[in-house]
C-alpha cells in the first residue's frame, strides 16, 4: 500500500502541507466527543504521534467507531494541517481498519512500569520506551560498524558454536544432538557419538578466532552474539547479549587505550546526534541529567590509572565498603562506581591488574606479578569495556594456560599464532547492551533487549 511515514511528514512538513496524505499506524490513544474525536497514531518511525482530528460530520461514523480502541491498526487518509498545539496533525477524511484490536490488550494504559513490560515481551515494541530503546540500539549499531568501516577494520564473523572456552571459566551452553538419556558407558563415548564427535558450546567470545584473523589481515572487528551460561541475575547479566570485540596487530596497551577512548566518543556523538528525541525522552524518564554526562563523556580526556593507585585510592576514601579492597581483589561495581563517580567524576582506564585475577591470554609485565589489560570504568555502570595487550611469546602463553590447568590440545591452532610469525597484538572486548545501558540511563539489562535471555527466563 502507498503510505507516507509520519516520520517524513514532521521532518519535512512543508511538502506536504495541506495536501492529502495517507499514513498507517497503531492507535496510542483516543478520545471521542460529541461532534469530534481524538486519534494518536504512531507508526514505529519516529517516537511523535500524529494527532488525527476526525470531524464526525465528514468522516463516517459506522468506519470511525471500529477505529477507536487502543492498539488497532489503521489505514487513514486526510489533510496534513497545520495545528497551534501540536504544530502539524491530519484532518481525517478516510479510514480503514487494518486489525482489530479488543478490549483485552495489555497497554490500554499509557505509562506501565518496566518490570510489568517484562512479562509481555512480545507487545512492549509498541511502547514509547521501547520504541525509543530499539530506535537507539539500531543507530547504535550502525555507529558502531561505520566507525571501524572508516579507520580500515575487516568485518569477520566468528563461529558461533566451537569447542573452546575463551575466557576459561566453564560457563558456556553445551550444544548436543544428543538424547537426554544417552546410554553411552563413559563422557568419551557420549561425546564421540554425538554430532561434531566432540564437547561443543556455545561461544563466550570470539576473540580467539578474532586474533587468528588478524594475524593475516591486521585489523579486524566482530560484533555477534555471544553467551555466558553464568548464574548471576543482576541488573547487568544476561546469559545472551551481544559483543564488540575488535583485534588490532602491531599495537600495544597504549596504542589501544587511544583507540577504546576515540570509539566510545565516536559511537556517543553519533547517537546523540541521530536521535536527540529519543535522549531527550530518556533524559526525562530513565536519567535526569543524561545528556550532559554524554556531553561531559565526548570532550573529556579519560584518566588512565594504574590498579595499584586504584587501590589506594579506595583504601583512603573513608568509604564502608561492601567489599573490602586490598592489592589483588578483583574490583567490585561499587568501588568502579567510586571511582568514576566520587573521585575522578569521568571515565577512567584502570590498567596493570594483577595476572592472577586476569585472563590467560593477557601480556604478562616485566614485574611478574601484573599483565597488560585495562578495563574502561564509566560513571553509573562501572566496567564498560574489557582491554588488553595479548601475550605473543609461546612460552609465557603456554605456561600460563598449564598454570590454569588448560588443556593445550583444545587451543593448538590458537597457539600456532605465536609459533608462526607472532607479533604483538591487543584488543578490547565491549558488551553492546553495556554502552547501550549507559547511552540511554536504562538500568536493566533485560530493558536493552527484545527478548532477554536469564537464568530461569526463556
Amino acid at each position: 500500500m502507498k503510505r507516507t511515514d509520519i516520520k517524513e511528514l514532521f521532518s519535512d512538513p512543508k511538502t506536504y502541507l495541506n495536501d492529502s496524505v495517507t499514513v498507517c499506524g497503531w492507535v496510542r490513544t483516543w478520545r471521542d466527543s460529541k461532534g469530534i474525536s481524538f486519534i494518536e497514531l504512531n507508526d514505529g518511525t519516529c517516537l511523535k504521534n500524529l494527532q488525527l482530528v476526525a470531524e464526525k460530520t465528514i468522516v463516517d461514523e459506522n468506519a470511525l467507531k471500529p477505529a477507536l480502541a487502543v492498539g488497532t491498526a489503521l489505514e487513514v487518509s486526510g489533510i496534513f494541517v497545520p495545528s497551534e498545539r501540536n504544530g502539524y496533525e491530519m484532518s481525517l477524511r478516510q479510514v480503514t481498519v487494518l486489525g482489530e484490536c479488543p478490549q483485552d490488550y495489555p497497554l490500554q494504559k499509557k505509562h506501565h512500569t518496566l518490570e510489568f513490560l517484562r512479562t509481555i515481551p512480545h507487545l512492549r515494541p509498541r511502547t514509547r520506551f521501547f520504541e525509543a530503546v530499539l530506535a537507539v540500539r539500531s543507530e547504535l549499531s550502525f555507529a558502531i560498524h561505520s566507525y571501524f568501516h572508516s579507520h580500515g577494520y575487516k568485518y569477520v564473523h566468528t563461529p558461533i558454536i566451537t569447542g573452546s572456552d575463551c575466557e576459561g571459566a566453564g560457563e558456556m551452553f553445551r550444544v548436543t544432538t544428543q538424547p537426554w538419556n544417552a546410554k553411552e558407558k563413559n563422557e568419551s563415548e557420549y561425546f564421540a557419538n554425538d554430532f561434531f564427535g566432540a564437547k561443543a558450546g556455545l561461544t563466550v567470545s570470539g576473540q580467539l578466532e578474532g586474533e587468528i584473523a588478524a594475524m593475516g589481515l591486521g585489523r579486524i572487528y566482530t560484533f555477534g552474539p555471544t553467551f555466558r551460561a553464568e548464574h548471576s541475575n543482576t541488573t547487568r547479566h544476561a546469559a545472551e547479549f551481544w559483543q564488540i570485540e575488535p583485534e588490532v596487530c602491531f599495537c600495544d596497551l597504549h596504542d589501544i587505550i587511544e583507540i577504546a577512548e576515540d570509539f566510545i566518543k565516536y559511537i556517543i556523538r553519533a547517537v546523540m546526534k541521530a536521535c536527540p528525541e529519543e535522549l531527550a525522552f530518556f533524559n526525562e524518564r530513565t536519567e535526569k541529567g543524561l545528556l550532559e554526562k554524554l556531553e561531559k563523556v565526548v570532550a573529556s580526556d579519560f584518566v588512565k590509572l594504574k590498579y595499584t593507585d586504584a587501590v589506594e585510592i579506595l583504601k583512603k576514601s573513608g568509604k564502608d565498603f561492601k567489599y573490602p579492597v586490598e592489592w589483588g581483589c578483583d574490583l567490585q561495581t561499587e568501588h568502579e562506581r567510586y571511582l568514576t563517580e566520587e573521585h575522578f567524576k569521568k571515565p577512567v582506564f584502570v590498567t596493570d591488574y594483577p595476572a592472577d585475577i586476569k585472563s590467560f591470554y593477557m601480556k604478562q609485565n616485566p614485574d611478574g606479578k601484573t599483565v597488560a589489560a585495562t578495563d574502561l570504568l564509566v560513571p553509573g555502570i562501572g566496567e564498560i569495556i574489557g582491554c588488553s595487550e595479548r601475550e605473543a611469546d609461546l612460552g609465557k602463553l603456554k605456561d600460563a594456560m598449564a598454570k590454569r590447568n588448560m588443556p593445550l590440545e583444545s587451543y593448538l591452532e590458537y597457539l600456532d599464532t605465536r609459533k608462526f610469525g607472532s607479533v604483538p597484538h591487543s584488543g578490547f572486548g565491549m558488551g553492546f547492551e553495556r554502552i547501550l545501558m549507559y547511552i540511554t540511563g536504562v538500568q536493566n539489562i533485560r530493558d536493552t533487549l527484545l527478548y532477554p535471555r536469564t537464568v530461569g527466563s526463556l
